[in-house]
């Protein structure tokens, strides 16, 4: 990343961060004025009340928004992400606010501040963002100083980077030279660049031998020049590239999983504080389903245990209420061809025999699956994940692309439960869900499919 980019980086944060602060506090004063003309309103506590949220929402904003990719180049991103990671940013720190309101017992008039602040800061930040992409727009139009660049590699490749490359990156670079790789000496660049200033060379070298194009980037090396590698010489279809370290080489590593660091880390620390306080949320459900199980089945586990396979296949043992009669999968076999799940290894049935009364209702309910909070407090599930597969279904999985569903940690709810659950009966649609989520994978998409599931499991919609 260029020098001068991460200065506007640095100052772009700091300047949001403070011009949020100036509309919070302008918030306040328009919520605060607003009794004057209409005296219904509840007048809100003195500003000196607030100004601790000042300290959340000034270093806290940035961070957030960053975590959503809104301090990208602004020439580097399509028009249409702005508002998206504006959005996703705000809707993070409204939680974070909103946690902190709650904790205060904040009335309803003090939370109207916070409602007109995520409004005003909202539209601020796309218009700031506006403002800079349309003057970085013409500030590299008129400007004669433009980032002198050399293109090295094969023709049919050099001119496949420059075609791809977005208008406004092409206003801002001025090609000083191309240089053929298969056919001209390393030497040519080191004299292109002892010539002119150059700031970056550009390799396009699908098909330039890996030691020329190693010698080229010491080249660069050599003399401070930055060496941008276009790494499209292997074309996955659907993984990520990324640079890692192993023992001081530099590894290209394909990932076909998020990949957002701070983003996973969130998620994780959102399941284990979410499964412990919906265990204590629902303590009495749990004692109250044991109980009657051990009325309605005496003589059985309460807890059913059985063998899934986790993150990569790793298997561990998932927990339910247990709501079959004890000899259950001895009884699959006989079964078998009631299964109403084509084209796969899972098996689900409309009216499964081997599922006493009140078991049915625990499904119906999804109570069965409250021990699976256990697991998610163990780290052996996410809140939102793929749901587990039985070890022995998995190892039946036939098409490879498929067994891709187990590179992420499995879930109590993903897209199958809140796309029709037990009413999707083909093998295939459900793995397709599951990539789906997994392509798409982010936070938001991980809450959208909490607050979808919420319906379903009040309804019982697909619930077998």
């Amino acid at each position: 990343m260029p020098q001068r980019h991460e200065i506007y980086l640095k100052l772009t944060q700091v300047l949001d961060g403070l011009m949020l602060g100036l509309i919070f506090i302008g918030a306040h004063a328009v919520r605060a004025a607003l009794v004057n003309w209409f005296p219904d309103l509840r007048p809100i506590p003195e500003l000196e009340r607030f100004l601790w949220l000042l300290a959340v929402i000034v270093p806290i904003a940035p961070i957030v928004l960053e975590l959503q990719g809104f301090y990208n180049h602004p020439l580097r991103k399509k028009t249409g992400d702005a508002p998206r990671q504006i959005l996703r940013g705000l809707t993070w720190l409204a939680l974070i606010l909103g946690m902190c309101v709650v904790f205060l017992k904040w009335n309803a008039e003090s939370r109207s501040v916070l409602l007109l602040f995520m409004g005003v800061g909202g539209v601020a930040l796309w218009i700031r963002e506006w403002v800079t992409r349309r003057y970085l727009v013409y500030r590299v139009a008129q400007s004669d100083r433009h980032l002198r660049t050399v293109v090295a590699g094969e023709p049919d490749d050099m001119e496949g980077v420059l075609a791809t490359m977005p208008v406004e990156e092409r206003l801002q670079t001025e090609i000083v030279d191309r240089i053929d790789l298969t056919s001209e000496p390393v030497g040519r660049l080191e004299n292109v660049l002892r010539r002119g200033a150059v700031e970056r060379v550009i390799f396009a070298a699908d098909h330039v031998n890996f030691r020329t194009v190693e010698a080229a980037i010491h080249v660069c090396e050599t003399q401070g020049v930055e060496a941008w590698l276009a790494a499209d010489f292997m074309n996955p279809n659907i993984s990520r590239m990324r640079i890692e370290m192993m023992g001081g080489k530099p590894m290209l590593v394909y990932r076909s999983t998020p990949d957002n660091g701070w983003a996973l880390l969130a998620k994780e620390a959102i399941d284990r504080v979410g499964a412990a306080l919906l265990i204590l949320a629902t303590a009495p459900i749990w004692l109250a389903a044991a109980a009657a199980i051990r009325l309605a089945s005496p003589g059985a586990p309460v807890v059913f245990r059985q063998e899934r396979s986790g993150r990569y296949g790793r298997p561990f043992t998932m927990l339910k209420f247990r709501t079959m009669h004890p000899d259950a999968e001895a009884r699959r076999v006989e079964l078998e061809h009631a299964n109403q799940v084509k084209g796969g290894p899972a098996f689900k049935l409309e009216d499964d025999p081997r599922v006493f009364p009140l078991g049915r209702l625990l499904r119906k309910l999804s109570i069965d699956e409250l021990p699976q909070l256990w697991n998610v407090m163990r780290g052996d599930m996410s809140l939102v994940g793929p749901r587990p597969l039985p070890v022995y279904e998995v190892e039946k999985i036939e098409v490879s692309a498929q067994r891709r569903r187990l590179s992420v940690k499995p879930g109590l709810t993903c897209l199958w439960q809140v796309s029709g659950r037990s009413g999707i009966t083909e093998f295939a649609e459900w793995v397709r869900l599951d990539l789906e989520y997994i392509d798409n994978w982010s936070l938001w998409l991980d809450w959208k499919i909490l607050f979808r599931t919420v319906p379903v499991v009040l309804t019982g919609v697909g619930a077998r």
